[in-house]
């Protein structure tokens, strides 16, 4: 992977002056290689990994396996943007093995999940199946460790 796209992966606030003396190049450099790849659509955003333990209780992930028929022309494509589409779904994705999607979806209640898997979701045309799963707690998202492990107390013994 570009290292460019790999610095800003791990740290999407680093200033291009940090960016380019990490990289050694111009800061202009940076700039207009940012600019590229955002206009290239390589980049499509920046967004901040939030610790949804430690936000109010108001709202409920979960994470639905879904199996579809693929359409004869479209594949998996159509009905896939269709689901992607709804306002409840945060992340869809194609899959291999036993169900075709996996789908994120975020809602405030469990029941507000269970109606837009109920009435949205499985009315659908194409869909045959739904699996539900709570996320009951994060303990790694995107790479980053949700808790930081409290310092050990104990003495470390060497032999």
């Amino acid at each position: 992977m570009d290292p460019l796209l790999q610095l800003l992966e791990r740290n999407a606030l680093a200033s291009p002056e940090q960016l380019a003396k990490m990289l050694q190049i111009s800061t202009e450099d940076v700039k207009k290689r940012i600019q590229d790849l955002q206009s290239d659509g390589l980049i499509l955003g920046y967004k901040a990994i939030l610790n949804r333990d430690k936000l109010s209780k108001d709202s409920v992930r979960a994470v639905i396996e879904v199996r579809v028929s693929p359409e004869r022309d479209g594949g998996f494509d159509r009905v896939a943007e269709r689901i992607a589409q709804f306002e409840e779904v945060k992340s869809c994705f194609l899959m291999s093995g036993a169900y075709d999607l996996l789908i994120f979806v975020e809602g405030h209640t469990l029941q507000e999940v269970a109606s837009f898997v109920a009435s949205k979701l499985s009315t659908l045309e194409k869909v045959h199946s739904t699996a539900t799963h709570f996320m009951l707690k994060t303990y790694k998202d995107q790479g980053v460790i949700m808790s930081r492990a409290a310092p050990s107390e104990r003495i470390s013994v060497s032999p």
